[in-house]
């Protein structure tokens, strides 16, 4: 009997599309074996990155200075008080404040440093992590006397202002020292409505130049402290200003006395004194803000001090425009008593006293102190005669 071909012949495909079936299956199984090796968990992912920086130790270490350099959540409901810290570099008193700031436990603060350009807070160039990573990235560099301080204050409310909780901007200097605690501190500062801001009448000649008129007319112009406390509406007052900034960039400029202006016994040469004498940060906050209409919101006093009258000191050092630098001699319980004791100010060109008040109560007039060294702060650190 001849075999049947149909039935060889469909039991011969038969047989191929199973050789076919088992070598798609073969194909299958070595595909997905590749992809599932070639694709790891995400935690041996994260694993193989790890031994690929160096190991856990370097993503640890990452992880600490990150926590570092994050602020702490702010509880809601909390008013904060921007620290605005102009430096010239590092911050000599940072372990001063880190005391001060430690007082804290409520988010009721932030800071900024305008430092000199490309300048960076880290653990090789501060000893408080309160500053980490605090400095602003847009800084300029700034020469005393000259416009550019006035361009720093303006960078340093600006960053302030984003942050939504900020409510009071105070300037603070490099040199400078709190004289009491935190709670002492933000209290005074939030229990007024208006801004501190030291601001008189300037009739001396010399230093408003004519040709600010009419844009600054001579019955607006004002001299002060530049270390003031700032309200939210006059802070953005500073940094919208487009109209008295290019007038003292043009106008209002220091006096270009020479090297030995400290040797009193050598005369001045009489061109230099017919330049006008301005001091851009001196005059522009107070000028701004009497220009602005808004002088009845101010306190018109400053809450830094500053000691200035030393024409009798023989310290060559201590006598000319800048206030003194209080050294490690200097730095006493007694003076910071006398500082702490004064509780009014007077205003000779006004014939004005400002009694100091805080809540509607007498109250000491300063709440922090310039120009202090390291050596000097850290003294009275140690000794409990600040920021306690």
């Amino acid at each position: 009997m001849r075999p049947r071909r149909h039935s060889y012949g469909r039991g011969g495909r038969s047989a191929a599309a199973a050789v076919l079936l088992v070598l798609c299956l073969c194909v299958t199984g070595v595909f997905l074996l590749l992809l599932h090796g070639s694709s790891p968990p995400l935690e041996a992912e994260e694993g193989d990155k790890e031994a690929a920086t160096g190991g856990g130790l370097v993503r640890q270490e990452a992880m600490v200075a990150q926590a570092e350099v994050e602020e702490a959540p702010l509880p809601p409901g909390n008013a904060r008080v921007a620290f605005l810290f102009i430096a010239r570099n590092r911050l000599p008193l940072d372990l001063v404040w880190d005391a001060f700031f430690r007082g804290d436990d409520d988010g009721r603060f932030s800071i900024y440093v305008h430092s000199r350009p490309g300048f960076v807070l880290t653990r090789a160039t501060t000893r408080s992590r309160f500053f980490y990573n605090r400095q602003v990235n847009n800084s300029v560099q700034v020469d005393w006397g000259e416009a550019s301080m006035i361009e720093a204050e303006r960078i340093l409310l600006s960053h302030a202002l984003k942050d939504p909780f900020n409510e009071r901007f105070i300037f603070v200097s490099d040199s400078c020292v709190p004289l009491y605690n935190f709670n002492y501190t933000y209290d005074y500062i939030m229990s007024a409505s208006t801004s501190f801001v030291d601001s008189f009448a300037d009739n001396k000649q010399g230093r408003y130049n004519p040709r600010m008129d009419p844009i600054i007319p001579v019955e607006n112009w004002r001299k002060g402290s530049q270390w003031a406390v700032l309200i939210k509406k006059h802070a953005e007052v500073v940094v919208y200003d487009d109209v008295v900034l290019p007038e003292f960039k043009k106008h209002c400029r220091r006096r270009p006395l020479p090297e030995f202006w400290r040797d009193w016994d050598k005369p001045i040469p009489a061109e230099a004194w017919k330049a006008h004498n301005c001091i851009p940060d001196e005059h522009y906050v107070q000028t701004l803000l009497a220009q602005s209409g808004l002088e009845e919101e101010l306190t018109r006093r400053s809450v830094t001090h500053s000691a200035w009258d030393l024409s009798s000191s023989k310290d060559r050092e201590r006598r000319g425009w800048h206030p003194v630098t209080y050294k490690v001699s200097d730095a006493t319980p007694a003076l910071i008593k006398s500082i702490k004791d004064i509780d009014n100010i007077y205003y000779e060109t006004e014939y004005r006293r400002e009694w100091c008040t805080s809540n509607e109560k007498p109250a000491p007039c300063f709440l922090f102190a310039r120009k202090f060294t390291r050596g000097a702060g850290l003294k009275l650190l140690n000794s409990s005669f600040i920021a306690a």
